[in-house]
């Protein structure tokens, strides 16, 4: 009974580990078949490539703006008016909205629209028995699905990332505007602050969140099972599974990008 028990505990946590393994397998096989020619997928790439660009560009826009204009631009501002700092609005969008709350925007609405519609999409074609016919004409799905939607998200994930940067920005200029306060110290502190390091390191890790992505939901699709209700349980746990994974990938490149960099810990 103890050992049922325990198994029934442990059942959840051992489908997850074994998930993340074959997730890096097919992390493996994917930029392994990116690299090695020939390169069939130019065309598929372009196509995903404006597929999300259509999707997320509006959505992304409305989120950016509201939140922050919301979060870091009312909040901080709130409690910088307590001290008399509100010129150093600027300085805390650095922190807030260039190197965390832009990038996690640009993800959430990345993995909730496209990434759903990859793994819907690729679901769909796994039910269907699209992909074991691809195999029987000696196509490979990898090479053919995967690396298109993979570079494609990894792209318009690093684009969309400038993108989030100057509406959150923008977000924040509202925030100052109903303040009743100059924008002359909200660029001055923004500029004093911001740094090529927080640029290169927010659009990369976007980059590598679009990776993230692209992976799961991939593998999600690709391997549903039991019909229009197991596609739609594929696309609830690829949204999941690439939020934790994109969580967990923050905390590490975070802190490694703290560590190797820590003049960006000097405020201004």
């Amino acid at each position: 009974m103890v050992r049922g028990v325990a198994d029934r505990g442990f059942l959840p946590v051992k489908n997850l580990l074994e998930e993340v393994g074959d997730m890096m397998i097919l992390t493996g096989k994917t930029i392994v078949s990116a690299l090695r020619p020939p390169y069939p997928y130019g065309g598929e790439f372009v196509s995903q490539f404006l597929f999300a660009l259509r999707l997320c560009w509006f959505p992304l826009l409305i989120s950016t703006v509201a939140f922050g204009y919301g979060a870091p631009g009312l909040q901080a501002a709130n409690f910088l008016v307590l001290f008399g700092a509100i010129d150093r609005l600027g300085g805390f969008f650095v922190l807030a909205s260039i190197r965390e709350f832009a990038p996690f925007v640009d993800a959430i609405v990345l993995a909730g629209v496209a990434g759903t519609a990859i793994t819907a999409d690729l679901g769909a074609r796994k039910i269907r028995e699209e992909l074991d016919a691809l195999q029987v004409l000696g196509v490979d799905p990898v090479k053919n699905l995967v690396v298109p939607r993979f570079l494609a998200l990894m792209v318009v994930t690093g684009l969309f990332d400038i993108y989030a940067l100057l509406f959150g920005i923008f977000g924040g200029i509202i925030a100052e505007l109903v303040n009743g306060q100059a924008l002359g110290p909200f660029w001055s502190t923004l500029f004093a602050n911001a740094s090529t390091t927080d640029l290169w390191g927010s659009v990369l890790k976007t980059t590598i969140y679009g990776a993230i992505i692209a992976i799961v939901c991939c593998y999600k699709g690709m391997t549903a099972s039991g019909g229009a209700e197991g596609v739609g349980r594929a696309v609830n746990e690829a949204v999941v599974l690439a939020f934790t994974a994109i969580f967990s990938f923050d905390y590490v490149f975070t802190q490694t990008l703290l560590a190797t960099h820590p003049q960006i810990l000097v405020i201004k």
